[in-house]
Parts: C-alpha cells; sequence; structure tokens
C-alpha cells in the first residue's frame, strides 16, 4: 500500500490574449509578469488536506514543464471564460500523461458542459463539496461530479489561502477576498447568479490574519480586495475598516489597497473617508454606460438618478483614484453612444477605461432573456480557438437591435479617442491635479511594486 502524501498541481490556464486580463507587456515595465496572483487555486490548497503536497504553476507567469506533471498525483485548475481554451488544452495535455484532471472554477460552474472531458468537476462554492471531492478520492474513485448549494458557504470558515505557494515577485499585486456577493440585479452579471445577492464577509479576525501571513511573507506595497462589491454589507464593512486602520498603523501602513465598489459609495462621506484612512487608493466601478435609458434597461439602478460626473468626483475628493467599467452593445443605445461615451471618460479623468462590448455571460438573466427570445447564437458560452478573445476583439454573441456596424463603429470611435496618447496623458494629468488637489501627495502610483517578497 502506497502512503506517500498525494501530490496536487495546481495550473491556472493562460487567458487569452488581447484582452483585458492580458497585461503582460505592460506589467514588464515594472517588472513583474503579470498583475494578480491566483486567489481562487491557493484558496482550493487551503481547503484540501494539509499532509498532501502542493505545486502551482500560473501559465501567465511561466511555463508548465512536462516535469510538472510527471511529479503529480492529480492536476486541479479551472477559471474564467476568457482562460476556457487553455484549460481544455490542459486538460489534454495532462490526460496524454495519464494524468487525473479536476475542474472548478467560474467558467466550469455556469458551463460545465464545455468541461466534460476532465475526470472530476467540483462546481460552485468549494467549501461545500471539497471533502467529498477528498473521500472519494481516497477511496479509489477516479472521476465524478460534485456541485455545491447556491449560496450557502459560511465563508467565516473558509481556511487561509496557501500564500505561502506564490511566487510573489511576479505579481504586481496579491489579492485577498473579505465577502462573496452583491446585492445588485445587473441584468448582464454572472456574480449574483455564482454567489448570491446577499454578501458574506469573513471574519475581522480572518483577514487581518491573511494580511499577517502575507506581512510576514515578506510582502510589501499593493493588496486588492478581489470583492465584486465591497461595500455590499456596509454594516460588517463599518466595523471592519477601524481594525484595518489599527492593523496598517501598527505595522507602519505596509500596504496599500484597491478594490471595486458600487457608485453608490459617492453616496457615503463616513465610508470614503474609513477607506482612506486605511489607505483605499484605488476603486474600479462599473459606470457601464452614461446613458440613463440603458442603465434603466440592464437593471443598473444604483447608477441611475444620479449625476455619474459628480459622483465619481466626490469619490476623488476623497484622494481615492477610479478606473471603470464601461459597455457598448445594449439594445437602447442611441448611435452617439460612442462620442457621449468618450466625453464622459474624458470629463471623470478615468485614468484606465475598461471598455468592451456587450457579452452575454452563462447563466445571466441577460443570456435567459435573450434565448427567450431567439437572439443568443449557438454555442454563445464556447471560446473557440482561432477567434478566442474577450469583449473588445469577439463579442456579441447574441443578435442584436442595432446594426453590428454601427455598434463597431462606436465602439472603435470611444476606444480610439480614450486611448489616444495625448488623450490618455491628459486625463493623467487630469487627474493627478484632482487628488493632489485634496492632499493626496502622498497617494501610492499604479504599479507600485514596494512588496515583491524580501522587499525592505
Amino acid at each position: 500500500m502506497n502512503n506517500r502524501a498525494c501530490r496536487v498541481l495546481l495550473v491556472y490556464p493562460e487567458f487569452v490574449p488581447n484582452s483585458f486580463w492580458g497585461y503582460k507587456d505592460a506589467c514588464k515595465l515594472v517588472g513583474a509578469r503579470y498583475p494578480a496572483a491566483p486567489l481562487g487555486l491557493i484558496t482550493v490548497a487551503g481547503l484540501l488536506p494539509q499532509h498532501w503536497e502542493f505545486r502551482l504553476v500560473n501559465c501567465n507567469t511561466e511555463a508548465l514543464t512536462l516535469d510538472d506533471i510527471a511529479w503529480a498525483d492529480m492536476v486541479m485548475t479551472g477559471g474564467m471564460l476568457n482562460q476556457q481554451p487553455d484549460c481544455l488544452r490542459l486538460i489534454d495535455r495532462c490526460h496524454e500523461h495519464g494524468k487525473p484532471v479536476v475542474v472548478g472554477g467560474p467558467d466550469a460552474t455556469s458551463s460545465p458542459h464545455v468541461y466534460r472531458s476532465a475526470d472530476f468537476q467540483v462546481l460552485g462554492e468549494a467549501e461545500d463539496v471539497i471533502k467529498d471531492f477528498v473521500a472519494a478520492w481516497e477511496r479509489g474513485e477516479r472521476s465524478g461530479v460534485f456541485t455545491a448549494e447556491k449560496f450557502k458557504i459560511d465563508v467565516t470558515k473558509t481556511p487561509m489561502p496557501r500564500f505561502d505557494l506564490l511566487k510573489f515577485d511576479q505579481y504586481i499585486y496579491i489579492c485577498v477576498q473579505y465577502s462573496r456577493g452583491c446585492p445588485f440585479t445587473c441584468e448582464f452579471c454572472d456574480i449574483i447568479e455564482l454567489y448570491g445577492r446577499v454578501p458574506r464577509t469573513k471574519s475581522n479576525e480572518q483577514i487581518l490574519a491573511e494580511l499577517q501571513r502575507l506581512y510576514d511573507l515578506g510582502h510589501r506595497g499593493h493588496v486588492d480586495f478581489v470583492d465584486d462589491n465591497l461595500i455590499g454589507n456596509r454594516k460588517s464593512l463599518r466595523v471592519f475598516l477601524p481594525l484595518l486602520k489599527q492593523w496598517q498603523e501598527a505595522h507602519g501602513y505596509p500596504f496599500e489597497f484597491s478594490t471595486e465598489a458600487s457608485i453608490n459609495l459617492s453616496d457615503d462621506d463616513e465610508l470614503m473617508g474609513m477607506l482612506k484612512a486605511c489607505n483605499f487608493w484605488l476603486i474600479f466601478i462599473g459606470i457601464e454606460s452614461p446613458d440613463p435609458e440603458t442603465l434603466v434597461q440592464m437593471r443598473k439602478k444604483q447608477n441611475t438618478r444620479r449625476n455619474l460626473a459628480e459622483s465619481v468626483h466626490r469619490i476623488y475628493s476623497y484622494g481615492i483614484a477610479v478606473t471603470a467599467g464601461f459597455i457598448v452593445g445594449f439594445d437602447s443605445e442611441k448611435a452617439s453612444i460612442g462620442d457621449s461615451m468618450a466625453a464622459f471618460i474624458d470629463d471623470c479623468a478615468v485614468p484606465v477605461a475598461m471598455v468592451g462590448l456587450l457579452y452575454a455571460l452563462p447563466g445571466t438573466q441577460l443570456t435567459r432573456r435573450l434565448e427567450k427570445e431567439g437572439r443568443l447564437h449557438q454555442g454563445h458560452d464556447v471560446m473557440i480557438e482561432e477567434r478566442a478573445g474577450d469583449q473588445c476583439s469577439i463579442g456579441i454573441n447574441f443578435e442584436p437591435v442595432r446594426p453590428m456596424r454601427e455598434i463597431l463603429t462606436d465602439y472603435r470611435r470611444v476606444v480610439e479617442i480614450v486611448y489616444a496618447p495625448e488623450n490618455f496623458a491628459r486625463r493623467l494629468e487630469k487627474l493627478a491635479t484632482l487628488l493632489d488637489r485634496r492632499g493626496c501627495r502622498n497617494a501610492p502610483v499604479p504599479g507600485d511594486r514596494r512588496g515583491a517578497a524580501g522587499a525592505a
């Protein structure tokens, strides 16, 4: 009988080129290989028996070798839609060498049929079913599907991610997660389908222990709270932030934080002040469109009945920069949306604007509506390798109301205007002036990597 500990090879698939997640060339400017570390896989490593052995390979930062595959008893992988082609390729490669593959993550959960070639599927939030998978593996089973009940995980029982598996110097920032879920009902969003509309938060002790672990491992600098809406549970957040500030003070402010939040953060002066006091310097916000009618159609009610530009500037008034997402391709758009969107981005001095074409993600309200209307393309959730990309290159995966040429013309126009070198530089200069006037002279600079492990 072989009593050797199980060897688990954790492989993070490569994102398709030319996507919003493929900033490899930009990372080189600051000595990194990729923006963010794979928090999901190192969380899975924390959930598995700790006497097992683990090896992590991020295909966005390094090559997966035959020696890595030969070492493993099993391979665990999974990721987002834009990692689908490489994930499927990985499954085939491991099978060629006789290794069983376990797949999970958001894309496998949303489209399990795409990953039928995997030996095991762990679908949904892994905390609920990982014990069943481990039991099946140790019984000698080499295939199976384990599906978690939706939205039932108590994240206060989630173990600490295995940050020690990371090569810190490969990344611009390291990620932590405080909460899961979002209270809003945006039609195009899959977060509420995967994690629910009642945000669940870790305990204060948990998240501070995770930050302490990063500190002890030598990380300094940028830490991103990957929550899809950090302010989804404001009551808990108001209790946590003063403790985070105390921790930062006690450790000499080793970290600067970024996160994602909804625009209604701008209505809460107390909360913005608390975030700034903790050294939050950057917030990503889904603006999506400056057109009120389009915002109503996409059910993004938190962005309606307000002046969006004024809301962004209110966040700036606390010395916190805003990056934002924008989408072209909604049915209610006017032909001039490209110009108005570009003007809005310029007015708000948004330094990095993620502008994409509308893509109906699997399992969303949008996808269900389009399918009912007979407008959803066949194979809408399959990313074909030879034309792989993300919203800025292949969406739209449905029949739009507006002529496609009109949509593409608007999209091209907004991108050309926003990222013309002179316009980009002017926005950066304007933003720097806005933040400086608000007493933010010591704010961290995007790309600051004071925190590679071992840094002073």
